[in-house]
């Protein structure tokens, strides 16, 4: 008889905002691919604000970016790095499209509701996929209530959300509580509660660390 596959945790800490926490969910999942004839795997996103002080309309994204990076030739320098490291992931960034860098809080509150639909990877993805290949705002709610609609959501129930203060206290005592934990940069992966996997590791780093958590854990 088969054994029974053990079953692994995942607690993802990102923005959408994030290239690298882009970059990171692709390999987690290739990785987890790689393991799925050993593990089952339940993913869960929380929410990180690269800037919480950001304008809820957003600013410019080349002129912010360029005022973060110190310079335009290194913003230059650091998106083309980014850009190609992503193509190797499979992800086509076409941030010459993007206007706008956007307060991420109601992208967030989206997220927290797509898990209580058990729609929250499909969101996930299609909020990057937005910002990072298609060039949308992710500042304006409609754009917010169409791609939750694509990903398969309630258009009415995302735009009544986003049309009340609904969420933005949970959102907001979340993020302290990642914050009190010590946790001040993303990506971050939360393995099964015992392992922390900072940054876009690796596939290798993250088959590894499943197995070390079934070792641990005494399910292999």
């Amino acid at each position: 008889m088969a054994m029974d596959k053990a079953r692994i945790k995942i607690g993802v800490v990102s923005d959408v905002v994030c290239p690298w926490c882009y970059i990171g969910k692709r390999r987690v999942e290739k990785a987890m691919e790689l393991s799925s004839d050993r593990f089952h795997f339940d993913l869960e996103y929380f929410p990180f604000e690269l800037n919480p002080h950001m304008p809820e309309e957003g600013t410019d994204y080349r002129e912010y970016l360029c005022r973060k990076f110190g310079s335009e030739s290194k913003f230059e320098e650091l998106t083309g790095h980014v850009n190609r490291i992503a193509a190797r992931e499979g992800l086509n960034f076409n941030m010459d499209l993007q206007k706008t860098s956007p307060n991420t809080r109601n992208a967030h509150r989206v997220i927290m509701i797509a898990r209580e639909e058990g729609k929250q990877m499909e969101v996930v993805e299609a909020l990057f996929r937005a910002y990072f290949t298609e060039g949308v705002d992710l500042s304006k709610i409609q754009n917010l209530v169409d791609i939750s609609v694509r990903a398969g959501l309630d258009g009415s129930k995302i735009e009544d959300l986003l049309n009340s203060n609904t969420g933005k206290l949970e959102i907001e005592m979340a993020e302290k509580e990642l914050h009190d934990l010590g946790i001040t940069a993303v990506p971050l992966f939360i393995i099964d509660d015992k392992f922390g996997i900072s940054g876009a590791q690796s596939v290798e780093t993250f088959t590894k660390a499943f197995e070390e958590v079934g070792v641990v854990s005494g399910q292999v």
